[in-house]
């Protein structure tokens, strides 16, 4: 009779600051979807306030691409969502960057 291997695999979680990671990219890119509404719906006026929260949308980018890169340090853990969050946020701070520099 052939013998039957049993495998178990212990289930990890995902690293919290991964999830966080991911969870600030999805706000970034929310608010770039505000701005550019407040935008259109003031037609043109108020730019303080699409810039505010335009930078504060590339600074959420920033720390998320920093929690993201930061999550490879929990031991024991899946890194899924930490890749993700840290291409999307890198993505994401990228182009915000480009949008600040052809406002100069």
């Amino acid at each position: 009779m052939a013998r039957r291997y049993r495998y178990a695999f212990a289930k990890k979680k995902e690293a919290a600051k991964g999830k966080l990671s991911v969870g600030l990219a999805a706000a970034s890119v929310i608010l770039f979807a505000a701005a550019v509404l407040t935008s259109f719906i003031l037609e043109g006026g108020y730019g303080f306030v699409v810039g505010g929260i335009s930078l504060f949308a590339a600074l959420l980018s920033i720390y998320g691409f920093i929690m993201g890169l930061a999550s490879f340090s929990e031991e024991k853990r899946m890194h899924r969502t930490s890749i993700i969050g840290s291409i999307v946020n890198g993505i994401v701070m990228i182009g915000w960057l480009c949008f600040f520099l052809m406002g100069l």
